[in-house]
């Protein structure tokens, strides 16, 4: 006797359709499973046979083998007990299952109940590219894979209910998607009108929100760089619904979905200490597993104290800010995670942290000044498109707000920008004007002559580089956005080219010192 059951199996975020072939025989009673199964699968043996038994079921007391196809192919997780118990009760009931078109995930526990599971919901958009449209799932997995908008969802509690489908001895009325909440990660009290003294510092700010491009705060302890980094996701656009999919997607995959938070609406924050490992940060792992990088896709990576992380660590962001993902190979094949990003870091300009501070002496000696400086790869820094100074406040007024911007009126100036990106941009596959290619730039970035006059000045008098070059005009595409102009003049290539005043600043012999 033979019995067939659809589920999937998750290698990174892609995800494998299939299928539990199950084959009982005369003999002595055992269970054996075939098909590359890791350990958790096989530990899964006296789970699966409690959680019959203690559901009321009678475990079949013959040989069984159970086949995960296709068989070259490593599978892992707890989500094939429940698949392989309902295949186990179909052949020892010996009753015709109904709906064999449902694919089935879900983990046992001893008392027979669904359990909820890591990566349901690139399980289920694995299922559904590969023809599958009906999915029986764990209650607790619901809201999460409920994003997805072309699948029939059945959610189930426990394995009798689990087999009362399949048999269809309950109804078959697919789970109705309701309105979604918003689960959110910012604290409403925080708001940029608390920031005060530091206006041209919230128009970087706004400049990077807008575009989604990198920014790197630069100043001395205490000037307000990291009260103004976590500040910025009050002010980013809304996400759009593939962006929702895509973030959810990853989280899920890292297994960091919650009840109280099994869907991600709001861009991501990932805040990592600066003695991360490489693994932590980029991604990897025996079995690969999504890095901070990608768990801040769509949203913010902010790396506060940048000049106390490992350099072999911030080398490695090289690539993945230039090609929005991270690939990781290992012997069974290379996995891809996304990571578009916005890159906020904060750095202080010397070890003792007053390098350039109008009210304090420097006391790092020249040795200390150039190896704390030789922490900042010029490579990475030219991937980052803002480099602002902040300077500390000086005005002993610091509870004055009047005239301060807040994060609403800087957050409309935002959305404005963004929507107008979204208008040019539909149908590209381009949100922001951070994700111009090369060609891309001269279609959709039009400058005055006075403009392009500016920046070739500039590219040949600061000797920049191609990279910076292109990073300018992108800003100032961002910038003429931001003031509702369709073409990029002489005054905005003037307020992108002062975004990079960091790059003198490092390129100077005595750094000011």
């Amino acid at each position: 006797m033979l019995s067939k059951i659809f589920t999937a199996s998750l290698l990174g975020m892609e995800a494998d359709l299939v299928t539990v072939e199950i084959d009982l025989q005369p003999g002595l009673p055992a269970m054996n499973m075939v098909g590359l199964a890791d350990t958790t699968i096989k530990e899964a043996k006296e789970r699966i046979r409690a959680a019959i038994l203690n559901s009321g079921f009678e475990f079949p007391k013959r040989r069984i083998t159970v086949n995960l196809s296709p068989a070259g192919r490593p599978k892992e997780g707890s989500h094939f007990d429940l698949p392989i118990a309902v295949g186990i009760l179909l052949l020892g009931s010996q009753c015709v299952p109904v709906r064999t078109d449902t694919a089935l995930i879900g983990e046992l526990s001893l008392d027979g109940k669904v359990k909820h599971i890591r990566g349901a919901l690139p399980l289920a958009i694995g299922l559904r590219e590969r023809g599958i449209r009906k999915l029986l799932l764990p209650y607790k997995n619901l809201e999460e894979v409920a994003l997805l908008e072309d699948i029939d969802l059945y959610p189930v509690k426990d394995l009798q209910e689990s087999m009362d489908y399949y048999l269809g001895l309950r109804p078959a009325s697919p789970y109705n998607r309701k309105k979604k909440g918003t689960f959110s990660q910012a604290n409403p009290s925080d708001d940029f009108c608390d920031v005060v003294g530091q206006e041209c510092v919230k128009r970087a700010v706004t400049v990077a929100a807008a575009g989604n491009h990198g920014l790197l705060l630069m100043g001395s302890p205490g000037s307000g760089k990291t009260m103004i980094a976590k500040r910025i996701p009050q002010i980013m656009p809304e996400m759009s619904y593939a962006e929702q999919l895509e973030t959810t997607r990853i989280h899920s995959a890292a297994g960091l979905l919650s009840e109280n938070c099994p869907y991600i609406k709001e861009r991501p924050f990932r805040m990592p200490h600066h003695t991360i490992s490489r693994a932590a940060l980029i991604g990897g792992g025996s079995k690969p597993r999504p890095g901070e990088i990608s768990l801040a896709h769509n949203g913010i990576l902010f790396l506060d104290e940048f000049g106390e992380f490992d350099h072999r660590v911030t080398e490695l962001l090289r690539q993945p800010l230039e090609d929005g993902k991270v690939a990781i190979s290992r012997a069974r094949g290379t996995i891809a995670f996304p990571c578009s990003i916005m890159l906020v870091a904060a750095a202080n300009p010397c070890k003792c942290g007053y390098l350039g501070d109008e009210r304090h002496v420097c006391t790092c000696t020249e040795k200390q000044l150039n190896q704390y400086q030789s922490k900042f790869s010029g490579p990475v820094l030219e991937r980052i498109d803002l480099h602002i100074k902040v300077s500390a406040v000086l005005d002993p007024n610091l509870k004055k707000k009047e005239g301060a911007l807040s994060s609403y009126e800087m957050k409309k100036q935002v959305q404005k920008a963004a929507a107008l990106q979204a208008q040019r941009y539909k149908g590209t596959g381009v949100r922001f004007n951070s994700q111009l290619g090369e060609q891309q730039i001269y279609k959709y970035c039009p400058m005055t002559a006075a403009g392009r006059k500016l920046l070739t000045d500039a590219y040949q008098k600061l000797a920049l580089s191609m990279r910076t070059y292109y990073k300018i005009i992108k800003v100032a595409r961002t910038i003429a956005d931001l003031h509702g102009t369709h073409t990029i003049d002489e005054y905005h290539i003037a307020e992108a080219l002062q975004y990079r005043a960091l790059d003198d600043f490092y390129r100077r012999p005595d750094n000011g010192h």
